[in-house]
């Protein structure tokens, strides 16, 4: 869209920003507010991540020190805000985000891009195991929304926030729950996937599966022999065929 690539690439810098973006805060309290407002789902967050993002962002000028102050026996806490340019980062990075696909590497995608190390039969086994913990996960997910739904806004709220007065006795918004919805339309697309690729390789022989049975055997085999293993899955084969041979008249 005619915008510069964002400077920084971990997310949770972003989320520094978006939060500075609500008014100052020290870090202990950004940590605070992502856990009760659980962007900590969709964002990962560790503490020494967190302070070492804080330095990246002060260093580029993103977010600037305005306070340093200290409670009863608590360490110092230095309180940051977002700069004009911080600001700029901000909205060029959510432009990006939210306009322009970007290509991720999911690990399932990792997986199927390999399947022929695994045999068919092995690999059925652990995708209908895959299938039952995504109808799981999808279950807690809907309940979880469904709850969320429910309650009043003032749960997400930290100890030292306030609402403001628009939201004060309001049901969850929507626009908070997006990333949950997202989640789960995903998880259930991926559950539709799963389950049409188990379909199709035990009732229509995809793959071919006899191929990729060969293939896998062959690597198998290969495997074995370099390792100075032995094939037992030749082994069983032999002793079947021998089996049949005894029995004929």
């Amino acid at each position: 869209m005619g915008r510069m690539k964002t400077p920084i690439a971990n997310p949770l810098a972003l989320a520094v920003l978006a939060l500075l973006f609500e008014r100052p805060m020290h870090p202990y309290e950004m940590a605070a507010i992502l856990k009760q407002r659980h962007k900590h789902e969709s964002i990962k967050l560790r503490y020494g991540s967190l302070y070492a993002v804080i330095d990246l962002l002060t260093a580029r000028g993103f977010i600037e020190p305005v306070e340093t102050s200290r409670g009863g026996r608590r360490p110092e806490r230095t309180t940051y805000s977002l700069t004009s340019s911080g600001r700029a980062c901000l909205r060029d990075w959510m432009h990006e985000l939210l306009a322009e696909p970007a290509k991720e590497f999911p690990q399932f995608e990792a997986g199927l891009c390999l399947l022929p190390v695994l045999p068919p039969d092995e690999t059925v086994t652990l995708l209908r195991h895959r299938a039952a913990r995504l109808a799981e996960t999808i279950a807690q997910m809907k309940l979880q929304l469904a709850t969320m739904a429910a309650q009043d806004l003032s749960v997400m709220v930290g100890p030292e926030e306030k609402l403001p007065p628009p939201l004060l006795g309001r049901k969850f918004p929507a626009i908070f729950l997006i990333e949950n919805e997202y989640r789960l339309a995903m998880l259930s697309a991926e559950l539709e996937f799963v389950s049409d690729l188990v379909r199709r390789i035990t009732e229509e022989g995809w793959g071919p599966v006899e191929l990729w049975r060969d293939i896998q055997a062959t690597c198998e085999k290969g495997y074995r022999e370099r390792a100075g293993q032995p094939d037992h899955a030749a082994r069983e084969r032999n002793e079947h065929s021998e089996s049949l041979g005894s029995s004929k008249p």
